[in-house]
């Protein structure tokens, strides 16, 4: 397969995935607020969460609903509370994988880019129980960065932004 030929691939993603969730983890290690909406802003990322005013690659952290699902049968349990997650977002119907290395649209205004995977904690043990660190391997969800803010709402959509400006001609690492 031609690098153009899986570039192409990359640039087909038809599915699009809908906003379940949302929070901000006002303070380190203190529970998170569960919200309707919330503001990205490409300098300080989720406007009230700790990570806020941190220009980095982990300005918002997101999960697919349905790994909660099978991190729920994994051990033994209803699917997982989203909260006990500490992530930001969670989206339903669209693989964050295939995200990697690209931008994606939220909602009528925001761009985030994908920046890696957001790998469990010590803290799943305390928050899922014996087991939670081991079966969310694999399941965590990704990391983003704010590209272009506005405001992020339940019920928004989620799509990739194909040809966006850098991603168009590069390859992410499908791999690591």
């Amino acid at each position: 397969m031609s690098k153009s030929d899986m570039v192409s691939l990359l640039n087909v993603l038809p599915q699009t995935g809908i906003v379940r969730w949302l929070s901000i983890r006002p303070q380190r290690l203190m529970p998170v607020q569960v919200v309707s909406e919330v503001t990205a802003d490409p300098d300080q990322g989720l406007l009230g969460d700790h990570y806020s005013g941190r220009n980095g690659k982990r300005q918002v952290t997101l999960i697919q609903e349905e790994h909660l699902e099978v991190v729920g049968k994994w051990l033994n349990t209803d699917p997982v509370d989203p909260a006990q997650t500490r992530r930001n977002m969670v989206i339903a119907g669209l693989n964050l994988q295939a995200l990697r290395g690209r931008q994606f649209q939220v909602g009528a205004q925001v761009i985030l880019e994908m920046t890696g995977d957001c790998h469990p904690c010590s803290r799943m043990d305390m928050n899922l129980g014996p087991g939670g660190f081991q079966a969310m391997r694999g399941h965590g969800g990704i990391t983003a960065r704010v590209v272009q803010g506005g405001l992020i709402r339940l019920g928004d959509t989620v799509q990739l932004v194909a040809n966006a400006v850098g991603q168009a001609d590069s390859l992410p690492d499908l791999f690591s």
